[in-house]
């Protein structure tokens, strides 16, 4: 690889919070770059595994050795000085022609579906996408062509980044905390697209038509971005739709967990009133079983301002249970707990309160039966609930 491919040559970075999706990307792609790289988290996570032989501290507090720079994720800013995660990437986006994909739903899959397809097509991609692909290896990826970027608006860190195409997938209010109303995201959406040469916005385009190996109608909307975005990218606009039907998901989207004694289990990272009902929908459509939708809130402030939309998109369901908050985000506040989601979930759905993961996967156990689907949804893990059912069920030879 020439320097100009090896930007980081020389340096040594720590990257504190190493474990989350984002920061093993970035450490991944740094490492491609010619870092040095090593790390800490507090524990290990579902994206560790991507993270072969990179140094990881686990537990404790991060203690950068001596000549490393601490590159600082936002969980962890308040353990140790250092160089802000969105400033760090901005460093990246800016050392290559790059793709930024942002949007309050599918941006990872976006993403990903571009990267997969420039991959396809030859055009040899370095990626960063916030979540797993398992036909792309992983989260992060280290070509020499465009640099394809998952952005992400809730901290408005995406706005900081300099692209040559931006893919902006939708406008909606999802994160309250750092905006106070649907037009205060999109004046923010459009001052940074102002700078940004080239801009695809997916509400103006119509869902693909062509067949696709991801189900669902926002599928449909994220592969015409998506396409979109390769078309101005260079690529050839039916080997664009040929790489796009191939494209098999990415880990946590509709995530298909496994079956046991006629039970199917599904995980899906879906979190906000669309994304569940997206979901759902989904789920619904290609199954005539029992509907079990097990939701895990993550955020306060999304759960206070909506919870009576949480609750009836998990009215889709025939079986709602919802769990307390489990690794929160942000402060909590009075009064405000996943029963609130639980009790706008409307009839005929019956409502089940777990307060813990583990509460999920013993209720759910007691009051599954053959023939039902189990979708587990949210941020963090709800996917132990999925595994932990998958695990204790009777095996009655199907699956």
């Amino acid at each position: 690889m020439t320097n100009d491919l090896k930007p980081l040559a020389g340096r040594r970075l720590y990257f504190v919070g190493i474990g989350g999706s984002g920061m093993s990307a970035y450490a991944n792609i740094a490492r491609a770059w010619g870092a040095d790289v090593r790390g800490w988290d507090a524990r290990e996570t579902i994206f560790s595994r991507t993270l072969d032989g990179v140094d990881v501290d686990l537990g404790g507090e991060p203690a950068p050795p001596e000549g490393y720079e601490a590159i600082v994720s936002t969980a962890h800013r308040a353990r140790i000085e250092g160089t802000p995660r969105a400033d760090f990437l901005a460093e990246l986006v800016g050392a290559r022609p790059s793709i930024v994909v942002t949007g309050a739903h599918g941006k990872t899959t976006t993403t990903a579906m571009i990267a997969f397809a420039l991959r396809e097509t030859g055009n040899d991609p370095a990626w960063i996408v916030g979540g797993v692909v398992p036909q792309l290896g992983g989260n992060a990826g280290t070509g020499a062509g465009w640099l394809v970027v998952e952005g992400d608006e809730s901290d408005r860190s995406a706005f900081e980044l300099r692209p040559r195409l931006a893919v902006v997938t939708n406008v909606e209010l999802d994160h309250h905390a750092a905006y106070g109303s649907t037009a205060e995201l999109q004046a923010a959406i459009d001052a940074w697209l102002a700078d940004v040469p080239d801009v695809v916005r997916g509400w103006e385009l119509d869902p693909v038509g062509f067949p696709l190996a991801v189900p669902g109608e926002h599928n449909r909307r994220n592969a015409a971005a998506a396409r979109e975005a390769l078309v101005r990218a260079g690529v050839d606009s039916a080997a664009a739709e040929q790489a796009l039907a191939r494209f098999a998901g990415a880990e946590r989207r509709l995530e298909r967990v496994g079956e046991r004694g006629g039970v199917r289990l599904i995980d899906d990272y879906g979190h906000n009133p669309t994304e569940l009902r997206a979901a759902l929908e989904t789920v619904r459509a290609e199954s005539d079983g029992r509907l079990v939708a097990i939701y895990v809130p993550h955020v306060v402030e999304r759960t206070r301002h909506l919870h009576t939309e949480l609750g009836e998109a998990l009215g889709l369901a025939d079986v709602a249970m919802v769990t307390d908050f489990v690794g929160q985000r942000d402060a909590p506040r009075e009064g405000v707990t996943g029963r609130l989601v639980l009790d706008d979930v409307p009839d005929p759905t019956r409502r089940v309160w777990a307060p813990s993961l583990d509460d999920a996967s013993a209720l759910a156990l007691a009051l599954v039966r053959p023939g039902d689907v189990v979708v587990t949804l949210g941020v963090g893990e709800p996917w132990r609930i999925a595994r932990a059912i998958l695990d204790a069920l009777p095996d009655r030879g199907e699956g």
